[in-house]
């Protein structure tokens, strides 16, 4: 017998960050298993977008934390007007060149809708997420997870990654 108290959005959503398999930039297999214990700061990036020029700030901030178990994690995506259309190796030299990118980038993923990518489903589900749930509504949309592994903020697109109160929230998950 199924889990009458499920809701449709909850099937199929991976109940642990850990377990999840993702694809790095260069076409390497993972999971997210690599990054328990730390905080991170997971967005979902697009390069023909009006807050691409977030990257610099994600670097910044990658800069200022990563010594003290922090990670960024950069997610592309063409899921919003076609706003990455990009190859993943042309997505890396991009980021690296022009911004400066340091931070950990993944293979293109759909992060909404029917195909949505388990990462995505585990941010944005109300059974995995019950604080900040919901849809992304656009590139850099920014999800902060503790050292447990669990979704404890969410940033709007608009919130650059430097502004006080997202640097107030990662200093706060690197102190638990």
């Amino acid at each position: 017998m199924g889990n009458f108290c499920s809701s449709p959005e909850d099937i199929n959503v991976p109940d642990d960050i850990y377990s999840i398999e993702v694809e790095t930039i260069k076409g390497e297999k993972t999971t997210m298993e690599q990054y328990r214990g730390h905080v991170l700061l997971i967005v979902n990036i697009a390069g023909k977008c009006g807050y691409t020029y977030q990257l610099k700030n994600l670097e910044n901030v990658y800069k200022k934390y990563k010594d003290k178990g922090f990670f960024i994690l950069g997610f592309p995506t063409n899921d919003f007007f076609s706003q990455e259309p990009r190859k993943n190796n042309e997505i890396a030299e991009s980021c690296s060149l022009t911004y400066g990118v340091d931070f950990p980038l993944f293979a293109k993923i759909v992060c909404k809708g029917t195909e949505k990518n388990d990462l995505y489903k585990f941010l944005t589900s109300p059974k995995t997420n019950p604080d900040y749930p919901g849809e992304i509504s656009w590139n850099f949309n920014k999800f902060l997870v503790s050292k447990k592994g669990k979704v404890i903020n969410r940033f709007a697109t608009s919130k650059d990654p430097d502004d006080k109160e997202v640097l107030n929230a990662i200093e706060s998950a690197l102190k638990e």
